[in-house]
């Protein structure tokens, strides 16, 4: 083999190799690449069903409901458009309360139900996870739309 085809080998096996680094790189970013949705897009039917993401909002009053396991509890997700139930098994966040800010990480199930494998909760009274107040602005902005 001539010198000249054996530079053309290594830089093409070079490229190849650089080829599948990319690949699984990217591969794996896309693996966990998390997207945030409000209650109204889950409800218009924007969220993909069975697949991990993000969904936002306030924790509706009078809607928090512990099952006799002590692990297991059911809510609602409000951005004050839309509401959307929750389910989430573990110990919530001390700072999780009704009437708060919410972000709740896991997938959509066929019935409906929004199954939480995470739920973030706000950490004082003045914050508010930025897509949560994202979402309840922007909703509030809609119903003053539709009110005038």
């Amino acid at each position: 083999m001539k010198p000249r085809h054996k530079r053309f080998a290594l830089i093409g096996g070079g490229i190849a190799v650089l080829g599948i680094a990319a690949a699984l790189v990217l591969n794996a970013f896309q693996s966990n690449l998390v997207f945030f949705f409000t209650p109204t897009q889950v409800a218009a039917g924007e969220a993909p069903i069975g697949k991990t993401f993000r969904i936002g909002g306030m924790v509706k009053e009078a809607s928090l409901q512990r099952q006799p396991d002590g692990l297991t509890v059911r809510f609602i997700v409000t951005d004050t458009a839309k509401e959307f139930p929750v389910a989430y098994k573990g110990i919530l966040p001390d700072l999780f309360r009704e009437g708060k800010g919410v972000v709740a990480q896991g997938k959509l199930g066929e019935d409906g139900l929004f199954t939480a494998s995470e739920v973030l909760a706000k950490h004082d009274e003045n914050y508010m996870p930025p897509e949560a107040q994202h979402a309840v602005d922007q909703a509030g902005k809609a119903a003053k739309t539709v009110k005038q």
